[in-house]
């Protein structure tokens, strides 16, 4: 497999491009990129989907023509790419001649293979999602995307015969466990298919309705639907059917959000069957960016604007803080605190003070120049080794787009060699005259600092490049600009002894956070008055700790010394029985395991737990756990969990509670 294809969904050009559009096309870039280090010939794509009702009454509101509106708004995603070090091969748009051809080629191959009929149709459209949905389909009578009733039309359209290939979908997602990943949404999926909701798929609208679409070439009076349109471009880039480009690089693979999982996963693989193509390699699906906890929205007015983010931070500390911040698959929370909070912490702190303190040693001990090492003694092959597993833990975890665990891997190693110049303290060797010794911890050092570079490139494309200048290694134009990845892992070299390096470097300085007074004067009242209630407490409780008023006796008394609780607050607990399908160390937290756990609910909840210094993670894996599940969400340490899994313990060792039976997950404890 020499080729690698990656797309990003074609955005929807009714709005701005915002933070939910930047991830993915950042995510899609670095995943090119890393392909790129793994000598693979790499595509990407992305572009911007221009079709269907909504586009039509967006223009409307802006008094323009449908195509000077899309015309507009595709503009600014294509402005905003370079921005933020996105290097996109190709930029498609569903207005595009060459798009509706293909789009017109493939509905005549679907249709000349009887899947498309023409029928009369009365169901629940959906203007905001533009599609028909099923009385099984809707929950509580209203659209399951944005909660409002559908409008019920009845008309006359073509459908596509999607029934008749969910039985082959459904056994081909079972035979293929990696096709669409993470896990849970294969989950998902499998459960729709066997849900029974999902019929014949309607793809067309009339034009006495709409005229804004591809026009059918077997109807004129009718135009294709929104999504078997937009769906098409990632062949229709390649100039499907006649193009080579379509033979070198398909299949690819997708990068999408869950809330368009079920048009990847289920419509398109159902359109490529039909059409007699190959399937794509993988669905990879994320999740949402939330602010302050909340899904963002124009009328809440807490939509992040991705431009003002990379003009603020600079794109490089956007980029690493949005693949290291968020857990592929999951929900992450964005906020100014959590950016500057990585920036200071992983980039400031850890890799940027690296460089400044082993490149001015360098200056001063060596001229800034790279010395000749000698032999290596136990420590430096420690660090070896680690240079060499963390490398290759990053490209097996990146690879698998498990990005956030594959920076924390690299992480490992940074935090290593700052903990190796301190131990190795090059300014004593350099007192004691051991210039020796001196070199080879310094040459231990730039080498690995310049692995660390290389696999930043992905993640930090603009900064990699000055780290690498800093090191003395000349940066190509050509992508990539750095050697196979493959090739150097293993062993301390690449770095030729006598190679100028900078004197100094600055790459990442610190955020300094002003301090509203007025927050600060609150936050300190607030910690007085729990101090002086804590005091007051204390004073109320007489020997042993006891209140000085007994409870009343018997029944009335709580064995703990706790106040008691009424039976209808105990009803009130939400507790259930679950088995953990995933587990793994908090990346900003030793004692917590970050788990996610299935009760039953349709899709894991991922719940933090301070499990650590008692379960190894892979321990966890297939336990099955209590927990209460209706406890407010709360964050910890930049991660959300939704839950409390329960346990036992005496002060000094802690043990899961245990079932007596194998209860099926979502089992309620009362």
């Amino acid at each position: 497999m020499n080729t690698f294809f990656i797309t990003t969904p074609i955005y929807y050009v009714n709005a701005r491009p915002h933070l939910g559009h930047a991830y993915t096309t950042v995510v899609a870039d670095a995943m090119a990129r890393y392909h790129k280090l793994a000598g693979q010939d790499t595509l990407f794509l992305t572009g911007t989907d221009e079709h269907g009702d909504k586009i039509v009454q967006a223009a409307e509101k802006e008094g323009k023509s449908p195509k000077e509106f899309v015309d507009g708004i595709s503009a600014r995603f294509q402005a905003l790419w370079p921005r933020l070090d996105v290097a996109n091969d190709r930029f498609v748009r569903t207005t595009d001649p060459t798009h509706v051809a293909s789009v017109q080629s493939f509905l005549q191959k679907v249709y000349d293979a009887g899947d498309i009929y023409f029928g009369e149709f009365g169901g629940h459209y959906c203007y905001g999602c533009e599609r028909f949905y099923t009385e099984k389909e809707l929950e509580n009578g209203l659209c399951p995307q944005h909660l409002s009733k559908p409008e019920f039309i009845s008309e006359k359209n073509y459908f596509f015969r999607m029934s008749k290939y969910l039985p082959w979908l459904k056994e081909h997602i079972e035979q293929n466990p990696t096709f669409i990943r993470p896990e849970r949404y294969r989950t998902e999926v499998l459960s729709m298919l066997e849900s029974g909701a999902l019929e014949d798929l309607c793809i067309s609208r009339p034009k006495s309705r709409l005229t804004w679409g591809i026009e059918l070439p077997f109807d004129k009076d009718y135009v294709c639907y929104v999504w078997f349109d937009a769906l098409i471009n990632y062949i229709s880039a390649l100039g499907w059917p006649d193009g080579a480009d379509f033979e070198r690089y398909w299949p690819g693979e997708h990068l999408v959000a869950k809330d368009i999982l079920k048009p990847h996963a289920v419509f398109w693989p159902t359109m490529l069957k039909s059409a007699g193509l190959p399937q794509y390699r993988h669905l990879n699906v994320h999740g949402y960016w939330l602010v302050r906890d909340t899904k963002m929205s124009k009328s809440l007015g807490n939509v992040v604007e991705p431009e003002e983010m990379a003009q603020r931070f600079g794109a490089d500390a956007f980029r690493y803080f949005l693949l290291r911040e968020m857990h592929f698959g999951s929900d992450a929370s964005f906020s100014d605190e959590a950016l500057v909070g990585r920036i200071n912490a992983d980039l400031a702190n850890d890799l940027g003070n690296l460089f400044s303190r082993v490149l001015s040693m360098t200056a001063k001990y060596f001229g800034s120049r790279v010395p000749a090492p000698k032999q290596f003694d136990e420590a430096d092959k420690a660090i070896e080794d680690l240079c060499a597993t963390a490398m290759r833990n990053f490209s097996q975890l990146f690879g698998n787009v498990q990005f956030a665990q594959g920076l924390e891997s690299l992480w490992e190693l940074v935090r290593a060699l700052n903990k190796y110049v301190d131990s190795q303290a090059p300014w004593a060797l350099h007192k004691q005259g051991n210039m020796e010794r001196l070199a080879t911890v310094m040459y231990v050092l730039l080498a690995a600092m310049r692995k660390t570079a290389l696999c930043l490139w992905p993640v930090m494309p603009v900064a990699c490049g000055k780290m690498l200048e800093q090191l003395g290694q000349p940066v190509q134009e050509t992508l990539p600009p750095v050697p196979v990845l493959e090739e150097e892992m293993g062993s301390l070299d690449g770095l030729v002894p006598g190679t100028g390096v900078a004197e100094a470097s600055n790459l990442f300085p610190r955020i300094e956070v002003k301090k509203d007074p007025a927050v600060a004067e609150k936050a300190k009242a607030a910690k007085a008055q729990a101090k002086a209630e804590k005091n007051a407490a204390r004073q109320q409780k007489g020997d042993g700790g006891k209140p000085v008023e007994p409870c009343a006796s018997g029944d009335d008394a709580a064995v703990s010394g706790r106040p008691n609780i009424d039976f209808d607050h105990f009803k009130a607990l939400d507790m259930r029985v679950g088995t953990v399908l995933v587990a793994e160390k908090h990346p900003n937290a030793d004692r917590i395991l970050r788990l996610e756990i299935d009760f039953g609910e349709g899709q894991p909840r991922q719940i933090l737990s301070g499990l650590a210094e008692h379960y190894a993670p892979e321990a966890m894996v297939g336990k099955r756990v209590c927990a209460v599940l209706n406890l407010e969400p709360r964050k910890i340490r930049g991660l959300m969990s939704h839950g409390m899994v329960l346990t036992a313990g005496d002060g000094n060792s802690l043990t899961l509670l245990a079932l007596d039976g194998n209860m099926p997950d979502g089992s309620e404890i009362a």
